[in-house]
C-alpha cells in the first residue's frame, strides 16, 4: 500500500511538472535542435578516408572541380590520447576555479566580459567564416547538383559546356561519378544547369547564363599573398563564399563586441566555436573518448552540485561559450521587459559532439570493412607466409555527393525503377544515429530533470550515460565490441594495404 502511494505521489509530481513546462516547451526544443545543429554538421564535415578503405582514383582536374586535392590522409584532426583523458578535467577544473576567484575579485564583470569577447572575437571570426562558408558550399551544390534522375535517365551535368548530358540508366547506374564520365556522351542533351523538374522549365538565354555562372561561382578563386623577408610567408587561396563568410564574420563579431550582444549572435558564434572545434580534435580510440566523458562526469557533478563555481561563472560571464535561448513570458508579465534565457555551455555540445563524431567515422570504416575482400595471390612481400591479399574499395568522399545522392534517390525526384542507384558513398550511420538518439534522451532527462528540481543541472551527468550507453549496448547486440576497441584513428597504426584496380 505504501509502494502504491509513493508512486501516485510520483506520478502526479510529474504531472504537474509537465504542466508547469509546457511553455516552455518551445524553448527546449530550440535548444535541442540547436545543439544537435553543431555536432550533425561538424561531424559529416569531418569525414575522411578511413584506413578500410583504398585511396581515391586520381582523375585530372576540369572545369566543374574544386581546386583543393582530395585529402590523401587518414585523419586530419588532432587525436587525444590517454594522457589528454586525465588532464582534462584536471585543466577544466583549474580553469573555472580561476575564473570564478577571478569574478569575486572584480566584483563587476564587465571589464571581464569586455577583455573576453576581444579575445574570443578573434576565434569567432574564423570559426563563423568557416561555417558560413560551408553552409554557402552545401547549398550551392543542392541547387546545382552534377547528378540528377529525370525522364528514367541520369543526367550529368558538364559545367564546362554548358551543358547536361543525359546518360542512359543500365549496368552504367551502379557506377560511381568519375566513372560515368569516361563513357561517351548521349547526343540528347539539356542547356539548364538546374535538376529534376526544374530542368524542364523554358528559360530564356540570358537568364540560363545567369544560372551557368552561378553554378560557377565555387570555382572563382583568387591567391592572397603576404610575406615578411625571413619572418614569414603567406599564401591562400579563396573564393566567393569564403569573401561572404568573412564579411557576416567581421560584421557580427564587431556588432557583438562593440554594440550589443544578442541571444542569435552569441548563438552563431557559438554553433562556429562548435563546428570548428569537431573537426580539430577526437579521441584516437572509443576507450579514451569514453575515459574522458567519464572524467568530465564526475567533474561537471562535482562542480554543479557541490560548488556555487559553475552556476556563478555562466552566469555571470556573457561572453560566446555557451547557447542561450530566451524564455517565454510568464502569466501577467511584460512582454516587452528583459527576461532570463535558458543556457547549454558549449562543452555540453562539444565534449558529447566528439564521440557522436567519432560514431560517424566509425560506421564509415565499417562500410569499406564489410566491403573488402582477399585475392588468391599472397600479400606482397610475403609470398612464402600464404596469406592472401587484403582487396580494398576505393573511397568514394560522401561530402562531395550529398546532393548527388539527393537528387538521385530521394522521393523528391521521383526515380524510376529502370534507373539504378550509383554509388555515391553513402552509408549506414547505425552507431551515428544511436549515439544521437541517447544524445537526445540525455538531453531531454536533463530537461526534465531541471524542471521537476528547479535548480540548474550538470548536463554530462545525463548526456554522458546516454551517449556512452547507446554506443557500447549496439556494438554488444550488433556484435562489433572487438571492432569498436581495436578501432583507431591514429593513422601510424593503420598502413595502407593492396588496393583493387576496380
Amino acid at each position: 500500500m505504501q509502494i502504491s502511494t509513493e508512486i501516485a505521489e510520483i506520478l502526479g509530481r510529474l504531472a504537474f511538472a509537465f504542466h508547469e513546462a509546457q511553455p516552455m516547451i518551445p524553448t527546449y526544443l530550440h535548444l535541442i535542435v540547436s545543439a544537435l545543429f553543431p555536432i550533425y554538421a561538424a561531424s559529416h564535415a569531418s569525414l575522411c578516408r578511413p584506413a578500410s578503405a583504398a585511396k581515391p582514383r586520381k582523375r585530372s582536374h576540369t572545369h566543374d572541380e574544386r581546386d583543393e586535392e582530395e585529402e590523401d590522409s587518414y585523419y586530419r584532426m588532432e587525436g587525444l590520447s590517454m594522457s589528454d583523458a586525465f588532464l582534462f578535467p584536471i585543466l577544466a577544473g583549474l580553469t573555472l576555479t580561476g575564473l570564478y576567484l577571478l569574478i569575486k575579485w572584480l566584483e563587476d564583470p564587465e571589464l571581464l566580459n569586455k577583455i573576453l569577447n576581444l579575445y574570443f572575437g578573434g576565434f569567432a571570426i574564423i570559426g563563423v567564416t568557416k561555417l558560413v562558408s560551408d553552409l554557402l558550399h552545401v547549398l550551392h551544390s543542392f541547387i546545382f547538383p552534377k547528378l540528377y534522375v529525370s525522364h528514367s535517365a541520369i543526367w550529368l551535368v558538364d559545367g564546362e559546356k554548358r551543358k547536361a548530358w543525359m546518360i542512359q540508366a543500365g549496368n552504367k547506374g551502379s557506377k560511381p561519378p568519375d566513372v560515368i564520365e569516361a563513357y561517351s556522351k548521349g547526343s540528347i542533351f539539356r542547356d539548364t544547369p538546374l535538376p529534376g523538374t526544374l530542368s524542364m522549365l523554358p528559360l530564356p538565354t540570358k537568364f540560363l547564363a545567369i544560372l551557368w555562372a552561378l553554378r560557377d561561382l565555387p570555382n572563382k578563386k583568387w591567391t592572397v599573398k603576404f610575406s615578411i623577408p625571413r619572418l614569414i610567408k603567406f599564401r591562400y587561396r579563396v573564393g566567393i563564399f569564403w569573401i561572404l563568410g568573412l564579411t557576416i564574420a567581421i560584421a557580427t563579431t564587431a556588432y557583438n563586441t562593440f554594440v550589443a550582444n544578442p541571444w542569435w549572435i552569441t548563438n552563431l558564434m557559438g554553433f562556429a566555436f562548435s563546428y570548428s572545434a569537431l573537426q580539430l580534435i577526437s579521441p584516437t580510440t572509443f576507450g579514451i573518448g569514453s575515459l574522458i566523458l567519464a572524467g568530465l562526469f564526475l567533474y561537471d557533478i562535482y562542480m554543479v552540485f557541490y560548488t556555487p563555481m559553475m552556476v556563478t561563472v555562466a552566469k555571470a560571464l556573457d561572453v560566446p561559450i555557451k547557447l542561450v535561448f530566451p524564455k517565454p513570458a510568464l502569466p501577467g508579465e511584460d512582454i516587452d521587459a528583459t527576461r532570463s534565457h535558458a543556457m547549454l555551455g558549449l562543452g555540453d555540445v562539444v565534449l558529447p559532439g566528439i564521440m557522436i563524431g567519432l560514431a560517424l567515422r566509425f560506421d564509415l570504416h565499417l562500410h569499406y570493412l564489410y566491403k573488402q575482400r582477399k585475392s588468391g595471390s599472397p600479400v606482397e612481400g610475403q609470398k612464402h607466409s600464404g596469406e592472401a591479399a587484403v582487396i580494398k574499395a576505393r573511397y568514394i568522399p560522401p561530402s562531395k555527393n550529398w546532393s548527388n545522392n539527393f537528387w538521385t534517390s530521394s522521393w523528391l525526384t521521383n526515380r524510376p525503377a529502370p534507373v539504378k542507384p550509383l554509388d555515391l558513398g553513402m552509408f549506414q550511420k547505425t552507431y551515428f544515429n544511436a549515439s544521437v538518439s541517447g544524445y537526445v534522451c540525455g538531453m531531454l532527462t536533463t530537461l526534465s530533470a531541471m524542471q521537476i528540481y528547479e535548480h540548474a543541472q550538470p548536463a554530462l551527468l545525463y548526456l554522458v550515460p546516454g551517449v556512452l550507453g547507446a554506443l557500447w549496448l549496439t556494438a554488444i547486440f550488433r556484435g562489433d565490441l572487438k571492432e569498436m576497441m581495436n578501432y583507431s584513428e591514429d593513422s601510424a597504426s593503420s598502413p595502407d594495404a593492396k588496393v583493387s584496380s576496380d
